[in-house]
Order: C-alpha cells, then sequence, then structure tokens
C-alpha cells in the first residue's frame, strides 16, 4: 500500500473513530496506551528496535509467569505424571502432590526467561525485516510465530530438561529431593542422565510452543481488530486458556513417550522413542498414549489462562514504567 494513502486514510478516520482510540498501522489503539518496548501482535514500529531491551523485559516477564503458574498448578501436574507412568488400572498415589516443586521452581525461572527473551525480540525482529502491508497477512505472520516458538524452545530445552527429569522423578516417588537426585543420577547414569529423554522433549515441546504461542497470538491478533480496543487482562487470559487446553489435547501422546523416557531411569526399558511407542501399544495398548490426557489439558489450559494473564500484565508493567523513565529524563534534559 502506497504511504501516501495511508496517511491519508490515517487521517480521514479519525472523525469517525471509536472513542479514544486512534488509528495505528491499520490498527485501532488507544490514545492513552503507553508505547510498549515490545507487544504481542505489533510490528512496523518507527523507532529503532532495541533488541537488549526487549530481551531482558521479556525475560522478566516469562520468568515471572513461568514460577506462577508451576507453584499454582503443580499439584495437577503431578497426577497427570503418575497418570502416564502407571501401568495398568492401578489407583494412582494422591499424597505428595507437591513433591519437587521448589527444584522445578529453580530450573523454570532461567527456562521460562530464556524462553521468552529469544521468542519475542526474535519475533519482533522476523516481524520487521517485512514490509508493513506484508507483516499483517495471517499467513505470514503463522510462520514468523512458529519459528520463534520453535527457536525459544529449542534454547530453554538446555535448562528445562535437566529440570524436567528431576521433577518427574521426585513425583513418581524416585527420590526425596532435588540435590540427592541430581547426585544419584549422575553417579549412576553419568551427567547425560540428566538430559534422559532429551530427543521426545524436543519433540513434544519445539511443536507445542510453536502451536500455542501461533495459536495465542493469532487469536489476540484477531480479537483486537474485531474489538477495536486494547483487551483486558481478563481477555488475555480467556484466550491463553483455549490456546493451551487445544494445544496440550493434541501433544499428550508425545508427552507420554517423553515421561515414559525420562523416568525409566538406568532400567533402559525402551531404547529410544519409537520402541518406546511400539512398547507402549504392543504391551498396553495405543489408548496409554492418551494416558492423562484430562490433567494434562486442565493442567495446560488453566496454566495458559495465568501465563499470558501475567505475561501481558507484565510486559504492560514494565512498559509503563519505561514510559515513565523516559518522560522523566526528557524533563530533565529540557
Amino acid at each position: 500500500m502506497d504511504p501516501s494513502t495511508s496517511s491519508t486514510n490515517a487521517t480521514t478516520s479519525k472523525s469517525n473513530s471509536p472513542d479514544g482510540l486512534v488509528l495505528k498501522n491499520n490498527l485501532w489503539s488507544s490514545r492513552d496506551e503507553p508505547k510498549m518496548g515490545f507487544a504481542s501482535v505489533s510490528a512496523g514500529e518507527d523507532k529503532p528496535f532495541d533488541f537488549l531491551h526487549v530481551l531482558f523485559d521479556s525475560g522478566i516477564a516469562g520468568g515471572t509467569a513461568g514460577v506462577i503458574v508451576e507453584a499454582a498448578l503443580y499439584p495437577i501436574d503431578t497426577i497427570k505424571t503418575r497418570l502416564q507412568v502407571a501401568r495398568g488400572g492401578g489407583k494412582i498415589n494422591m499424597k505428595g502432590l507437591y513433591s519437587g516443586l521448589f527444584g522445578n521452581l529453580v530450573g523454570v525461572l532461567p527456562a521460562s526467561a530464556i524462553f521468552l527473551g529469544v521468542y519475542e525480540p526474535l519475533k519482533q525482529l522476523l516481524l520487521k525485516t517485512f514490509p508493513e502491508n506484508l507483516s499483517a497477512l495471517a499467513h505470514l505472520f503463522s510462520e514468523i510465530i512458529q519459528t520463534a516458538g520453535a527457536v525459544g524452545g529449542a534454547a530453554s530445552s538446555l535448562v528445562r530438561v535437566p529440570t524436567e527429569v528431576i521433577k518427574q522423578r521426585m513425583q513418581t516417588g524416585h527420590f526425596a529431593s532435588a540435590p540427592e537426585a541430581v547426585r544419584l543420577i549422575v553417579s549412576r547414569e553419568g551427567f547425560k542422565g540428566l538430559y534422559a529423554g532429551y530427543g521426545s522433549f524436543l519433540l513434544r515441546d519445539l511443536p507445542f510452543d510453536a502451536i500455542q504461542f501461533c495459536i495465542y497470538e493469532q487469536l489476540l491478533l484477531g480479537y483486537k481488530l474485531a474489538a477495536r480496543r486494547k483487551l483486558s487482562n481478563a481477555e488475555n487470559a480467556i484466550i491463553g486458556a483455549f490456546a493451551g487446553g487445544i494445544t496440550g489435547a493434541i501433544t499428550t501422546p508425545l508427552d507420554v513417550i517423553k515421561t515414559r523416557l525420562m523416568v525409566q531411569g538406568s532400567a533402559n526399558h525402551y531404547k529410544g522413542i519409537c520402541d518406546c511407542v511400539k512398547t507402549i501399544a504392543r504391551e498396553e495398548g495405543i489408548h496409554t498414549l492418551f494416558k492423562g490426557m484430562g490433567p494434562r489439558v486442565v493442567w495446560i489450559g488453566i496454566g495458559g489462562s495465568i501465563f499470558f494473564g501475567v505475561l501481558e500484565s507484565t510486559k504492560e508493567f514494565l512498559a509503563q514504567r519505561h514510559s515513565k523513565d523516559q518522560d522523566s529524563s526528557s524533563f530533565k534534559l529540557g
């Protein structure tokens, strides 16, 4: 689209704009809305892209959201893990549902910070490489989000996998504490034991991260275009819950495979991903690959609502803080 045409359209639309909204980059936004250092679905900003600034703020927002979700919903995750590991129709132990929580939080904080710290600036960097009139196309935006999500997931996996191994072995009663788990895993299986099931983790999480964030960002963009206003935290949370629930259900078989490989330890009941699938199907039935789907959907659905709600709130808080700092600096210079 010709820039002069865009400018004319924006000018002529002011008189017909909804109350308190202005047209910017073909999107309605609040006149009072602060200029964010980063945004969920924006592209084509006029100001220079500050990669380090976005990385830092995204890391803080991601780490905060990740820790809150894990602390709030850990018992549901424990039940899901025990369902996936259990063979046959035996009862699930409902004791010690918070086993391994503290050690998990120690790993979740940097892992979530790394994921968002890579995802958000990479997403914006990719968006800025395309002309503004193309960056709003749904299929292009989808590809960009999927790429950013996959790269962010791969980067954070270096921390997330050992955390997941220790957490799930404590959830299933293998160890009493995180330090004991690290010490015994390394002594029995070597350092590589902390990365047991790494391939299956990537097989689950790379598509999970890409799909979940793609669904969330697309719904967020569509909702904003339809509502022509800034969304509330409750609306962000509802969209996050929907994206998380759908993605959680789709990726349940991959989660079962990952769990089995991570908790088997030195027993080596499964030789790898393919052998795990074949053995489960042969010995327990293909339906076993969908064990724990209910708790997983509830856990990720509620977790998605909390995560994205906290994420957007933290991002907005940081943006407002930076805006005040900039105004203060401008006042002092003036």
